[in-house]
């Protein structure tokens, strides 16, 4: 059993309480999204799912019918006591009270070294959240996280195209993506002004390439991306050289927006001198 819109209303009134926009809160309250969502995730009995914004439980309920093991984190102590009451007859559930941004993941994850992430992501954390368990969390393998449809397609942007910039290579270093699907603001209360997008990422067993400080990287990708209208000569003025940029076999008259993952790290490999 879930949270439908009517459930999901009446706990908020009772409780005399509302979505907070200042937490990106926005409840998924429709019982075949969510069970749509756990059946795209193939998690089962032995499996260890985090959730990063648990809400009023209803993903939680359709996730714990999988039968894997649920840590439902919540940063809201207003909510807690409705979640923990809405799951409270689930043995494979546990509620965490904490701010995902500043949890240390060692140690809340330490049951299991293989995680899925799987969740309706406040819109205000998605973006740094992804990026901070990609570079920080190994133990995440995969994640299933439901954001703003325009945050989606920057996860998953292939070179040249609008939505691609510095965290769309951010992800293809670490991992593959894709969209699952769309989802519209119906499902959801109260209703977003936006399309929402399930995008499944999946962590490569190895990185695209182990040789390089993955911070370094970053920032030279970052530097490139941030005058990304310039040509890379003059976005990385002072950064690259003449000679870097043939050495990695890039022309210093194209674009950040245009260079794949492969081709930032011939570029840095040749700044730092580090054999291919």
């Amino acid at each position: 059993m879930t949270l439908s819109r009517t459930d999901a209303s009446r706990q908020l009134e009772e409780a005399g309480l509302r979505a907070k926009r200042a937490l990106g809160q926005n409840f998924v309250v429709d019982a075949n999204t969510v069970r749509k969502i756990a059946h795209a995730a193939s998690v089962s009995s032995g499996d260890f799912v985090v959730e990063i914004g648990a809400g009023l439980g209803s993903l939680t309920l359709a996730l714990a019918e999988t039968g894997a093991q649920i840590l439902a984190i919540e940063v809201d102590t207003a909510l807690i006591p409705l979640l923990q009451h809405n799951v409270q007859h689930l043995p494979n559930v546990t509620v965490l009270h904490a701010d995902a941004m500043k949890i240390n993941w060692p140690e809340v994850l330490a049951a299991s070294d293989s995680w899925s992430l799987i969740a309706n992501l406040p819109y205000n954390v998605a973006t740094p959240l992804v990026a901070d368990i990609l570079d920080f969390v190994p133990q995440v393998k995969k994640m299933l996280v439901m954001v703003q449809k325009e945050v989606g397609e920057r996860f998953c942007a292939t070179p040249s195209t609008e939505a691609y910039g510095a965290l769309s290579v951010k992800v293809d270093f670490y991992a593959t993506a894709r969209i699952v699907g769309i989802v519209p603001p119906t499902v959801f209360l109260p209703r977003p002004n936006v399309d929402s997008a399930l995008v499944e990422i999946t962590r490569r067993a190895q990185r695209a390439d182990e040789s390089v400080n993955a911070k370094e990287f970053f920032s030279l990708v970052k530097m490139g991306f941030a005058k990304r209208r310039k040509m890379l000569r003059g976005a990385l003025n002072g950064k690259v050289e003449p000679e870097h940029f043939e050495v990695a076999g890039i022309a210093p008259t194209a674009r950040a927006e245009e260079l794949t993952v492969q081709q930032w790290l011939a570029l840095f490999r040749a700044l730092h001198n580090i054999a291919p």
